[in-house]
């Protein structure tokens, strides 16, 4: 090596014709460019090109070790024979001879590392290499050994470092998730500190609306399944509160609870308290700008459900209280021990030392409904006190110390019930507990009276009867039979033989005051068919319908048939 000046200080230049004197079979050169390449296959190709430059030598194949074995190196002499695999799997790992067909001499050169063996390169001559030519031999396959270990060496630290980076990647992840989880435990923490605040202070729905409003700084509200506000918490209460249309309600209900979870109905979050499937009572945040997140959700749905055990709690008790209620009342009516019925009437918050009313009500298709009970209980709700409230048979029966308003109640029942078809019946004042069952009677006479008039739908008082409280309870039954057979006998034979309708045509005549076309409609018959059936009544009964006494005595008896001796049957 011959130093030259120049103009850079401390910079060398090589005499390649010395270059070539050092390295006369290019091992120098060959080492630079293997330790460059970062591809095995390619390390081994650029290895078996250089093998020829050693001297008389040809590679025949080269192999790399994988995961299935040795495989072959493409891309090399594709045309040349192949080593048997049964050989180079005989050689265990070793160098060693390998059997070419027309070759004198193949030698696998092992390709190893600090891990083992690397791969072979196989070596053919027309004879075996002298001791120059094993050295120059053996020092490329070292190179090319090297120069693979180091590749292995870089995929190692490569895959240690994506490793690494996968590890501090899932650390990072794991890391903030710990940090949300502790985020989320600390909200629920908080939402489950502030609810059992209020279950230990007794609940109650403003309680629980006055928690959420706090813990979520949204409106909170809380409403019947009807739609009607029972409870609000925060600003910006509607005054007055809206009302919607039971069809809208219904159809909100349906919605909520086909979701899980709260639901969102226009401004407002939602979510049902319905412990057993029943809807109790709805929960509601006022949210118009949908700011909600996953902890006011998680907020309302743990409030829902303190709101489900308070409903639940007095649902509960109100049954309790409604039975013993109804258990006194069936009682009264029925007459009881007065010492005994005043205290229990003090256990259910009810003086019975008062005034009271006995009301019956019938409403059509509603007789195994357990919405008529409620029902009822809805229009009475504004009575001061409570009236209490039994059923008998397909009738509700109420006691009341005040008088119902003559349509008020039924106005207030064909709203809830959406039917106009029922019957009111209403004792007189009853100022003993021994009179009520006595008013019970005049209730259900009051009412069937209602039943078989003309209008059958509305409320009657016993007190406006007039004459059919003369044909009330207390008349001898048999005196109104006997007066029923002088005067309607023949008639009800004939019914009864021929299979006709004479005395509920003639009942039906009274009742609408003689007049053809009203009677003719109200039997849905024509009107000549009516005049028929007269005449056929005045040749059967021998009476004149155009008397007055005779005229009277007849309508007499034809209520007195239909309503006290129960017509047709």
């Amino acid at each position: 090596m011959t130093r030259h000046p120049s103009n850079t200080a401390g910079t060398e230049r090589h005499d390649p014709h010395t270059l070539a004197g050092l390295d006369p079979h290019g091992l120098l050169v060959l080492s630079h460019t293997l330790f460059a390449c970062a591809e095995q296959s390619e390390i081994v190709r650029l290895a078996m090109g250089h093998v020829s430059a050693l001297g008389p030598y040809h590679a025949e194949a080269g192999y790399l070790v994988t995961g299935d074995g040795l495989a072959r190196v493409p891309g090399h002499d594709a045309g040349a024979p192949k080593a048997d695999d049964a050989q180079m799997k005989d050689l265990d790992e070793a160098d060693g001879s390998v059997s070419l067909p027309g070759r004198s001499w193949t030698w696998a050169f092992g390709l190893r590392g600090a891990g083992g063996l690397l791969g072979y390169i196989l070596v053919s001559c027309r004879s075996g290499p002298d001791e120059q030519g094993r050295f120059l031999l053996s020092t490329l396959v070292g190179l090319a050994s090297a120069a693979l270990s180091l590749t292995v060496t870089r995929a190692a630290q490569h895959d240690k470092a994506a490793e690494l980076s996968r590890l501090r990647a899932e650390r990072d992840t794991a890391l903030l998730q710990l940090d949300t989880m502790r985020s989320e435990v600390h909200l629920q923490k908080t939402v489950h500190e502030a609810l059992a605040r209020v279950a230990a202070r007794g609940g109650g729905e403003d309680a629980i609306t006055q928690a959420l409003y706090e813990l979520t700084g949204l409106s909170a509200l809380i409403e019947d399944r009807f739609g009607n506000l029972k409870s609000w918490a925060g600003p910006d209460r509607p005054d007055p509160y809206p009302v919607r249309s039971s069809t809208y309600q219904e159809e909100m209900l349906r919605q909520v609870a086909h979701e899980a979870g709260p639901v969102r109905v226009k401004d407002r979050l939602i979510v049902l308290a319905r412990p057993r499937g029943d809807v109790l009572g709805v929960l509601a945040l006022e949210d118009p700008e949908a700011t909600a997140d996953e902890h006011t959700r998680f907020a309302l749905d743990h409030a829902q459900r303190s709101l489900a055990q308070e409903l639940m709690h007095m649902r509960d008790l109100t049954e309790v209280e409604l039975r013993l209620r109804r258990q006194l009342i069936d009682d009264l009516l029925e007459g009881t021990d007065e010492t005994s019925a005043y205290a229990r009437g003090q256990a259910v918050g009810h003086d019975l030392q008062r005034t009271h009313y006995v009301v019956v009500v019938d409403w059509l298709g509603n007789a195994a409904n357990s919405s008529f009970t409620r029902a009822i209980e809805q229009a009475t709700a504004t009575s001061a006190p409570r009236p209490l409230i039994t059923r008998r048979g397909d009738r509700m029966v109420l006691l009341t110390e005040v008088r119902p308003d003559e349509d008020a109640v039924y106005t207030a029942l064909a709203h809830e019930l959406g039917t106009p078809d029922g019957a009111i019946g209403v004792s007189t004042r009853c100022d003993s507990l021994d009179g009520i069952p006595r008013c019970y009677q005049e209730a259900l006479r009051a009412l069937e009276v209602r039943q078989n008039s003309r209008q059958r739908s509305g409320t009657t008082f016993f007190d406006d009867l007039g004459l059919y409280r003369i044909l009330g309870p207390g008349n001898d039954l048999r005196e109104l039979e006997d007066f029923v057979r002088e005067w309607l006998g023949q008639l009800i034979d004939y019914d009864v033989e021929h299979d006709t309708e004479l005395v509920e045509t003639l009942s039906r005549y009274f009742d609408c005051g003689g007049n053809y076309d009203d009677a003719a409609a109200a039997l849905t018959v024509h009107r000549s068919t009516l005049r028929y059936r007269l005449q056929r009544i005045r040749e059967i009964s021998d009476r004149d319908l155009a008397d007055v006494d005779t005229r009277l005595n007849l309508q007499v008896a034809t209520r007195v048939w239909k309503i006290i001796l129960g017509g047709p049957r």
